[in-house]
């Protein structure tokens, strides 16, 4: 009797770049059969890994994702704010150049399910904690709002509030203190 080959696959980050990479990727292992029993991510590989958790059909995504319009994710502040925040406010209280709703919308809307309970993969997300400091590592509730705290790379969005907490991208360099 011969089983299906079944890994644990964890995707890193890489920006843009990686999103695609992480999507061919997990083509070319579907492609070979090998079942993936669980899956763990940061920044791109939260949001790629996240999708294809939820059951989203992979090639699907793949084909939005090479058509996909960068307003349907990113929507920057205007350049009058932006000189207003860096000239008069010299950057203070200036969090990200987007706001993140839309961003959490575009994933929510590529989602088969919306929780990491619902998930036919297991599936963990791995966020910046800016509040208290350190990695919190997500396996439970509403996962476009947990993917995106993954993603959101400082300065260009704005952090994720999650429970009255902030969170930032996973791969944020953590600063050792001393």
């Amino acid at each position: 009797m011969s089983k299906a080959i079944k890994v644990g696959v964890v995707l890193s980050s890489g920006g843009g770049r990686g999103v695609f990479a992480h999507t061919g990727f997990l083509l070319a292992l579907e492609q070979l059969g090998v079942e993936i029993g669980a899956i763990a991510g940061c920044s791109a590989g939260a949001l790629v890994g996240g999708v294809y958790a939820s059951g989203t059909d992979l090639q699907q995504w793949a084909d939005h994702i090479a058509n996909v319009d960068t307003r349907e994710y990113w929507t920057p502040d205007s350049w009058s704010r932006f000189i207003w925040q860096m000239a008069v406010r010299k950057g203070r209280g200036y969090t990200g150049i987007s706001d993140n709703r839309a961003a959490i919308n575009f994933i929510r809307s590529n989602l088969a399910s919306q929780t990491f309970e619902t998930c036919p993969i297991p599936f963990y997300s791995l966020a910046t904690n800016l509040t208290q400091g350190g990695k919190t590592l997500f396996s439970s509730g509403d996962l476009a709002p947990r993917i995106m705290a993954s993603a959101a790379m400082p300065v260009l969005y704005r952090p994720v509030e999650i429970d009255g907490e902030l969170f930032s991208d996973g791969a944020t360099i953590e600063l050792a203190s001393t």
